[in-house]
């Protein structure tokens, strides 16, 4: 994805708020040994760019005074009420060495799962996003989940997640191996289940 930016000489608060008046939002591009350079970016493309899941998780290429750079989006702050980027914080990434970062989950085969549609589990998503490592080249937009298999009562760990090559998990989430998904089944269902199970025992 390609983001057009300005530079922006103007630090302070006055001038940001001159900048978002005007339908610009301020920003900052810093990482790789070299210095950190301010940059302004049409408020709306910015806006609607980030309701993208991928603007979050991919290698960006950000264009400021006609020269492109890799980027990564790092962060960003809303106004707390209104429909405004206050700020946007970009990270250069060296195409040679390891990033850390956040990528999304998408879960499949949901609904085709039997515990789902015969066991009366509910499947529920506890994270909606993992951090990896990998080289900028090899960063995936999203990870797939198969829910295809898993059973009632069982979760889905963050080691079972199929990884693409070159790809791993960060050293803390492998080592705690987080609960990804899980497939419990609500007491009621339980209960109605052991009902129609009671007559046959007897």
């Amino acid at each position: 994805m390609k983001v057009i930016a300005f530079e922006r000489n103007l630090q302070g608060t006055g001038a940001s708020r001159r900048l978002r008046n005007a339908g610009k939002t301020p920003g900052i591009v810093y990482g790789v040994g070299a210095e950190p350079q301010l940059i302004e970016i049409d408020h709306n493309a910015l806006w609607h760019a980030l309701k993208k899941e991928a603007f979050h998780s991919s290698i960006l290429d950000l264009e400021v005074a006609g020269k492109s750079q890799q980027v990564l989006l790092r962060d960003v702050q809303y106004h707390p009420f209104r429909q405004l980027v206050l700020h946007v914080d970009f990270q250069r990434v060296d195409p040679s060495k390891k990033i850390h970062t956040k990528v999304p989950l998408h879960f499949m085969n949901q609904e085709t799962n039997p515990a789902v549609k015969l066991g009366g589990a509910i499947i529920s998503h506890v994270l909606a996003e993992i951090e990896v490592q990998c080289l900028p080249g090899q960063l995936p937009e999203f990870l797939e989940v198969d829910l295809a298999r898993i059973e009632a009562g069982q979760s889905l760990h963050a080691k079972d997640i199929t990884l693409p090559a070159g790809v791993t998990l960060v050293p803390h989430v492998e080592a705690e191996n987080p609960v990804v998904a899980s497939a419990p089944v609500p007491a009621g269902a339980q209960a109605a289940a052991e009902g129609e199970e009671a007559p046959a025992a007897e």
